[in-house]
């Protein structure tokens, strides 16, 4: 298979399943829309495997150099298991992540490729099973980059959809050892975000009752399932969702992040079509979500995200962010700043 047309197969989990078809992607093209909008991209990846996708790719998703660009400011790295120390403990392996993402932020931060800072804000992974014990390794975390900003522990549970390559065990959000390693995060002003599935919000909702002092990112509107045993069950896992998001909302230490929607677990099929959706059918397919978010949320505890590469099998960086900003149209000034860049800074503590 030529390198230019790799395919994406969805039996697959984990950044090994992310390959995109890039003539594909080439299908479709439109002109920014508000490109003076100041962005803060609070979700991406890097990483180097079968296909790779590092600061140069990132780089040419956002548009470095090109006449027609969203005027993204600055980005937050979130983790996706990249470049793990080989040798040690075993508990300080994922400090390699972070080492690795800010070295790639040490060279956005020369002004070299242009004024947008990649990677300023960092989201690696701890083990919270290790208990209190957890601590060691969010302080080397902390020593190995003073843009260490939290962690995140993927939760998501189904009995026959599969999101990660790690299936983790079924409530393991109210393991009592897991809580103790939790309840390090917030002695240490981290945050946590939480890659779970619409029907674990329960499980959720009561961690961020149990610790309202810690802030918890809710990654990709909760994954409302759209595939497996889910497909034909739209109308109903909305509505369960909705209840679900709503109940979320009333915790003030849970914000959101408004996107993934690309991603296969949705059941939309977008890179099944004969060519790449455009931003106002994108805009029309996720408003539901968008807008119920938004609405129970507010502003202030909503954040737009890319979710690249994952979300590139699906679409272009360009058209994505065109259709978050049709999404926003009705928006004040004032909330779309919130919305596009002022929830994430504030929550990743951005300068």
């Amino acid at each position: 298979m030529p390198a230019e047309a790799r395919a994406y197969s969805s039996d697959r989990t984990g950044a090994g399943m992310y390959t995109f078809d890039l003539p594909w992607l080439a299908r479709h093209h439109e002109d920014v829309i508000d490109p003076a909008l100041p962005i803060i991209d609070p979700h991406h990846h890097l990483w180097d495997r079968d296909n790779a996708y590092l600061l140069n790719d990132l780089l040419d998703d956002t548009g470095h150099g090109a006449a027609s660009r969203h005027n993204v400011r600055a980005t937050v790295y979130i983790q996706c298991r990249s470049m793990y120390r080989a040798d040690g403990p075993e508990a300080l392996k994922p400090v390699g992540e972070t080492e690795f993402v800010n070295g790639v932020a040490a060279m956005s931060a020369s002004g070299h490729y242009g004024e947008m800072r990649a990677c300023a804000g960092i989201v690696s992974h701890a083990d919270l099973r290790l208990g209190t014990k957890v601590r060691e390794v969010l302080g080397a975390h902390i020593a190995a980059s003073s843009r260490f900003r939290g962690i995140r522990y993927s939760t998501p549970h189904d009995e026959v959809v599969k999101l990660t390559p790690q299936h983790p065990p079924r409530h393991i959000m109210a393991d009592r050892e897991w809580r103790a390693g939790f309840a390090e995060l917030g002695k240490l002003g981290l945050t946590f975000d939480a890659l779970l599935f619409h029907t674990q919000f329960d499980e959720l909702a009561d961690l961020a009752g149990a610790f309202p002092g810690t802030t918890i990112v809710l990654n990709h509107v909760g994954c409302p399932i759209g595939t497996g045993p889910y497909a034909d069950k739209r109308q109903e896992v909305f509505a369960d969702w909705k209840r679900g998001i709503a109940a979320l909302a009333k915790h003030p230490n849970v914000v959101v992040k408004l996107g993934g929607l690309g991603m296969h677990v949705f059941g939309f099929d977008l890179d099944k079509r004969p060519e790449p959706a455009s931003s106002e059918e994108l805009a029309k397919l996720w408003k539901p979500y968008i807008d119920v978010c938004i609405d129970v949320f507010g502003p202030q505890r909503a954040m737009f995200e890319s979710n690249f590469p994952v979300d590139k099998t699906s679409g272009s960086y360009k058209t994505y962010w065109n259709a978050f900003k049709r999404l926003a149209d009705g928006c004040s000034a004032t909330e779309k700043a919130a919305l596009f860049h002022d929830t994430a800074a504030r929550v990743y503590r951005l300068t």
